[in-house]
């Protein structure tokens, strides 16, 4: 999903029950829940990890697993080395604890840092 491919290096083992290798990625991130009921609640932090299916970031705020959230993460590479890029991925909270979140990625794509979202600024 992000062009990476599975390696040594990715974060796995025996007990592992997730079906994608994880990368030790620390990118700054902000986040949004996306909810018409409460009032909006959003904060930043920064990734752990990532996967092609989920990513593990930092939270300000306790995030409800089975709450719809979408994150924009400044991403390392640039478009056309000259173009800053954020990945923008909507999904669930899995979990939520000692100050980290877990999303399953349920749709992305990527931006350009220029470009606004209506929902993660």
């Amino acid at each position: 999903m992000f062009g990476m491919q599975s390696s040594s290096r990715g974060v796995k083992d025996a007990s592992d029950r997730r079906a994608s290798d994880r990368f030790p990625i620390e990118r700054e991130v902000r986040y949004k829940v996306l909810s018409k009921r409460s009032a909006d609640e959003a904060g930043s932090g920064k990734t752990v990890n990532m996967s092609s299916s989920g990513v593990l970031f930092t939270s300000e705020h306790f995030l409800i697993p089975g709450k719809r959230v979408e994150v924009a993460i400044n991403w390392p590479a640039q478009l056309n080395n000259k173009t800053a890029l954020k990945l923008v991925a909507r999904g669930r909270v899995v979990r939520c604890e000692d100050g980290k979140a877990a999303l399953e990625i349920q749709q992305y794509e990527f931006r350009t840092s220029g470009s606004t979202s209506p929902n993660v600024q």
